[in-house]
């Protein structure tokens, strides 16, 4: 306690020391529920780069997954996930998921979590894919903002030294000497060349950091070095993801030579608000849930031709039926139809839904939805084993940017959020027992291409959401697929080093992308939320995994 006591004061002084127990990147559910667990190990410090409060989690309408109620189990909610993920998941990762749910979820309600409830009990939704319902809410559809409120309050009141405007640029280095390597990697000596290894023989030191409203460039040291920063939904141009999701936590960990996999099956939620002039919005999973039904623009209900599960199919079943439908009409939407519901339970259900489609003129209750794909979720990101160790000694991730193996190729609604806590709370008890790790299933990791010629034009973040919206998007080819991959690399190479936030944004957008293209060329079937026209069926030599890492060789 004297560690956190010490950051305490320093807080209180209005200065901050530059070495820490724990550094946390990103405010989120993942970064704030790890900090307020860490604080009681040793001092604290995170990095976010807006406001604290400005991140994915408060977006996230649909809620929280746990097997809580009667008739439930952890064991059907894993056999839920796992059916999901298309022959993907990783079993023991799934298993701790669900395992673990109900402890977080009571962990949650203490900390002050205001979940709905009917009758005196949790109300629990069923979406879509989930074999009951199992689905927690709080606030109807605003299930994250509340979480994020509650640990953002928390997180205040602790005196948590939080250093907002501030973002991660580079994973500092140094020799492995006295760590155990999570995996179990021989520890070679570092290039004096490359600042790094094959053998993984650099261990995380801590973070270089730039205030974006300063200009000035910091460095923080730690023992422990937690990436939480979310996905990199913004490498598409329609996504329901904010301004922020810009996968740094990846770009940060692959450049430091961390493992990097599953980085093409990209998520897209079937349905995000389609109105001119309006921002993509989500229409939650849960609308379907509680009866919402799709039909085309000429009111013809269409899902029970693709899937007997109808509305309730998997996202990558009926995202994929959506863009069919709507090629068959000529269309640039369907229609979510709740009308037939009862008006009070749709607006108590579902208020921030409502109220944002009213005030974009469409009153939900009496007319249907324009709906259409969106880019949601990315299931790839930072190699992780069940701890939440990645393969440099020292670095930690959890939340959309750590690839547990827990989605698969395709992510069960509502599973997300339970995947931040739980993983959350096993970093920060690694951290404290600190045994030698256990290895998820071992992979040849390779390196991205080598950089080539391209006539790509000047790199911006307008051009890489529409380049990878059309080549590398729920419909994919090797031809989109190449010319994506050429310029992309391209860009990535010509590229100069990133001075304010904007162009490390766009750095990590661009590098980010590269892993998604050149994935998704590789993998040369259709599984899960990954389609190729050119290889439409699933193959069973591709069950298996894609890994990179920054300085493999082929």
């Amino acid at each position: 306690m004297a560690t956190r006591y010490k950051a305490l004061q320093e807080a209180e002084a209005g200065t901050i020391g530059s070495s820490y127990d724990y550094i946390i990147v990103g405010s989120g559910i993942a970064g704030l529920y790890a900090a307020l667990l860490a604080r009681e190990h040793g001092s604290v410090l995170v990095l976010t780069k807006g406001s604290i409060d400005d991140c994915n989690t408060r977006w996230a309408q649909g809620g929280i997954a746990a097997p809580i109620g009667a008739g439930d189990s952890a064991e059907k909610h894993l056999r839920d996930t796992i059916e999901a993920g298309a022959g993907l998941v990783d079993e023991e990762a799934a298993r701790v998921l669900t395992s673990e749910a109900a402890a977080r979820i009571e962990d949650l309600v203490r900390l002050g979590v205001p979940f709905d409830t009917s009758e005196g009990e949790i109300a629990l939704a069923r979406e879509g894919a989930h074999s009951q319902a199992r689905v927690l809410h709080a606030g109807g559809d605003s299930t994250g903002a509340h979480i994020e409120l509650t640990l953002a309050s928390l997180a205040r009141q602790e005196g948590i030294t939080v250093l907002e405007y501030t973002i991660a640029v580079q994973v500092l280095l140094g020799e492995a000497r006295d760590r155990v390597h999570p995996f179990g990697f021989a520890q070679d000596r570092p290039s004096r060349a490359s600042g790094r290894t094959e053998g993984g023989g650099m261990a995380t030191t801590g973070i270089r950091a730039l205030n974006t409203k300063t200009g000035e460039v910091s460095e923080y040291t730690c023992r422990h070095l937690i990436l939480a920063t979310g996905g990199a939904g913004q490498m598409y141009r329609v996504s329901t993801n904010p301004a922020v999701a810009t996968g740094d936590g990846i770009a940060l960990a692959y450049r430091a030579g961390a493992e990097v996999t599953d980085m093409e099956f990209v998520q897209f939620h079937p349905t995000a608000l389609r109105l001119p002039g309006v921002q993509p919005f989500l229409i939650s999973e849960a609308v379907r849930g509680e009866g919402g039904v799709l039909r085309d623009v000429r009111g013809e209900r269409f899902m029970p031709n693709y899937d007997e599960r109808a509305e309730l199919a998997p996202r990558d079943v009926v995202a994929r039926a959506i863009v069919d439908r709507i090629e068959g009409t000529g269309a640039d939407h369907v229609l979510l139809d709740v009308t037939h519901l009862d008006r009070g339970h749709v607006i108590a259900r579902f208020p921030q839904i409502y109220r944002f489609c009213l005030d974009a003129g469409l009153d939900i209750t009496r007319e249907p939805i324009p709906v259409s794909p969106a880019a949601h979720y990315t299931m790839g990101g930072v190699r992780t084993n069940v701890w939440g160790e990645t393969t440099l000694p020292g670095l930690y991730a959890c939340g959309e940017c750590a690839c547990t193996g827990v989605h698969g190729a395709n992510r069960l609604a509502s599973n997300s959020l339970l995947e931040t806590v739980v993983f959350a709370q096993r970093v920060v008890q690694r951290t404290v027992e600190s045994p030698g790790g256990s290895a998820p299933l071992r992979a040849g990791a390779v390196a991205l291409s080598e950089a080539v010629a391209a006539e790509a034009g000047v790199p911006t973040r307008e051009a890489v959401q529409a380049m990878m919206w059309e080549d590398a998007g729920m419909v994919r080819d090797a031809g989109g697929l190449s010319r994506a991959k050429a310029i992309l690399s391209a860009w990535d190479a010509s590229l100069p080093a990133p001075t304010d936030r904007e162009s490390q944004e766009l750095t990590d957008l661009v590098l980010c992308s590269r892993l998604v293209a050149e994935a998704a060329l590789l993998r040369e079937e259709s599984r899960g939320a990954h389609y190729r026209s050119d290889f439409p069926e699933a193959r069973d030599e591709w069950r298996r995994h894609l890994v990179f890492r920054g300085g493999a060789r082929n």
